[in-house]
C-alpha cells in the first residue's frame, strides 16, 4: 500500500503565512524580535540556516541547525546540529543532533537529544526520547517513543515501540509492535511480532509472527515462530513454534516443545519438551501428543442407564457420545448369522501398559489391536501417522469381545454336545441350513 504524501498546498500556505504578517496585530510587536530573515526564515545561532536561498518559513535555533538546507520550506530545527544537512520539507527537529543527518527523509518528527541521529532518506519517521531511532538510515514509517526505543533501527519500517530500550536492537524488522520498557528488545530481523509487557518477547531476535502480552512473556524465545503468549511469563522459557499459552505462567517450562495449548494459570507447568500437548486448568505432563483436563477426575459421574453417556474419540479428535442404537443412527442391518464366527477368533490376553501411560503397572486384561485386525481388520482402529498400517485401537469393547467370545464358545460346545446325543437334532439342524 502506498504512502500518500499529504501536504499543504504551497501557494495556500504562503497566503496563509502573507495575511498573518500583514495584520495589525502581528506587527504591533516592538520591539521588533531579532533573526528575522526574508521569505518568513528564522535564525538564532552561529551559522543556523546558513546556505538557505529560496525556502521559505523555516526555523533554525541553535548552533549548525538546519545548515545545508537551500530552497527547502517549512522545518523546524531547535537544538545545536539540528537538521543539519537536511535540505528536504515539512521536518520538526528537537533537541541537540536531533535529524543531525537527515537529507531527503521527508515528514520525519525526531523529539530529543540525538534522536533519528543516522536518518537520511528515512520517511515519516516519529522519535520521541533521548536517541530514539538513533540508528534509523533509510526505515520509514517507524514510531518510536522512549529513551533508546528502536535504537538500532536502519533500514526496518512500520515498527512501533513504546517504553525504554523496546526494540533496541531492531535492525532490518518490519511491522513489529512492542509496548514495554524492554520490549522486543534484542530483535534483530524478526517481523510481524507483537509484544505488550515489561521484556516481552526480550530475548527474540529473528522470530516471526509472535504475540506476547505480559511481563516476560515469551522472553525467551530467538527463533520461535507463531507463537501466542497472554499472561506474565507465559512460555517465558520457550523457543519453540507455533504453541498458544493464556493465563500468568501458563507453559512457563517449556523450552523446545512445539505446538502446545494452556489455557489456565500455570497450565502446562510440567510439560518440558515434550510437544503437541493441550493442557487446560492443569498442569499436564510432559508427554507428546496428550490432553490434560483439570477437574475432570474428581468429578464423580456414575453411569446408571443411558445418562450420562459414554464419550468417544475418533481419530481426528472429535469427541462424541457413544451410546446410540436407535435405528435411526444405523444402515444396512441384517442377521449376524456367521458373522459371529470372528468372535470365536478372538484371543483375550493380560497385560501391563508401559511405565508412560501406566505409572501403577496394574495387571490388565483385554485384546491387542494387531491380532484382531488379523481376523477382522474392519473392528480396528487406527492413528493418523506416517505409517497408513499402524493398528492402534480394537473398536469392540475389550470386555464385552471376551464376555461375548467366551459365551458364544460355551453355546457352541453345548450346542455340539447336544447334537451328537440327539440325531434327530443333526437332522433338524442340517435341515435349517438348507
Amino acid at each position: 500500500m502506498k504512502t500518500q504524501n499529504i501536504r499543504t498546498p504551497r501557494l495556500v500556505a504562503l497566503f496563509a503565512f502573507g495575511c498573518f504578517a500583514l495584520s495589525p496585530t502581528a506587527q504591533a510587536v516592538t520591539p521588533r524580535p531579532d533573526g528575522g530573515y526574508p521569505g518568513g526564515n528564522t535564525a538564532e545561532g552561529h551559522v543556523a540556516l546558513l546556505s538557505l536561498t529560496t525556502g521559505a518559513y523555516n526555523t533554525a535555533v541553535g548552533v549548525y541547525s538546519l545548515l545545508s538546507l537551500t530552497d527547502g520550506s517549512f522545518n523546524t530545527a531547535i537544538g545545536a546540529g539540528t537538521l543539519l544537512a537536511n535540505t528536504a520539507d515539512e521536518i520538526t527537529a528537537c533537541g541537540s543532533g536531533a535529524l543531525l543527518s537527515n537529507t531527503t527523509g521527508e515528514g520525519n518528527t525526531a523529539n530529543g537529544a540525538f534522536a533519528l541521529f543516522s536518518n537520511t532518506e528515512g520517511n515519516f519517521n516519529t522519535a520521541v526520547g533521548d536517541r530514539a531511532l538513533f540508528g534509523n538510515t533509510t526505515g520509514s514509517s517507524n514510531t518510536a517513543n522512549g529513551i533508546h526505543a528502536l535504537f538500532n533501527n536502519t533500514e526496518g519500517s512500520s515498527n512501533t515501540a513504546t517504553g525504554e530500550s523496546a526494540l533496541l536492537f531492531n535492525t532490518a524488522g518490519d511491522h513489529n509492535t512492542a509496548n514495554g520498557s524492554g520490549a522486543l528488545f534484542s530483535n534483530t530481523d524478526g517481523s510481524d511480532n507483537t509484544a505488550n509487557g515489561y521484556f516481552a518477547l526480550g530475548a527474540n531476535s529473528t522470530g516471526a509472527n509472535n504475540a506476547a502480552n505480559g511481563a516476560f512473556a515469551l522472553s525467551s524465545n530467538t527463533t520461535g515462530v507463531q507463537n501466542t503468549a497472554s499472561g506474565a511469563f507465559a512460555l517465558s522459557n520457550n523457543d519453540g513454534d507455533s504453541n498458544t499459552a493464556v493465563g500468568a505462567g501458563a507453559l512457563q517450562s517449556s523450552t523446545t516443545g512445539n505446538g502446545n495449548i494452556a489455557l489456565g494459570a500455570s497450565a502446562g507447568s510440567d510439560v518440558t519438551t515434550a510437544s503437541n500437548v493441550i493442557a487446560i486448568g492443569t498442569s499436564g505432563d510432559d508427554l507428546g501428543n496428550s490432553c490434560f483436563i483439570g477437574q475432570i477426575y474428581t468429578n464423580v459421574q456414575p453411569q446408571v442407564g443411558t445418562d450420562p453417556d459414554l464419550v468417544t474419540i475418533n481419530n481426528r479428535g472429535r469427541l462424541g457420545r457413544a451410546n446410540v442404537s436407535s435405528r435411526r443412527y444405523k444402515h444396512d442391518i441384517q442377521p449376524m448369522d456367521k458373522a459371529s464366527e470372528t468372535i470365536y477368533a478372538l484371543k483375550p490376553v493380560t497385560f501391563r501398559y508401559h511405565e508412560q501411560y501406566d505409572s501403577t503397572q496394574t495387571v490388565a486384561f483385554g485384546l491387542i489391536a494387531e491380532e484382531v485386525a488379523e481376523v477382522a481388520p474392519h473392528l480396528v482402529g487406527r492413528i493418523l501417522t506416517d505409517s497408513p498400517s499402524q493398528s492402534d485401537t480394537s473398536r469392540s469393547m475389550p470386555c464385552c469381545s471376551m464376555s461375548s467370545s467366551k459365551n458364544m464358545r460355551k453355546q457352541r460346545n453345548r450346542t455340539a454336545r447336544f447334537s451328537n446325543k440327539n440325531p434327530q437334532s443333526q437332522n433338524f439342524r442340517t435341515g435349517s441350513q438348507h
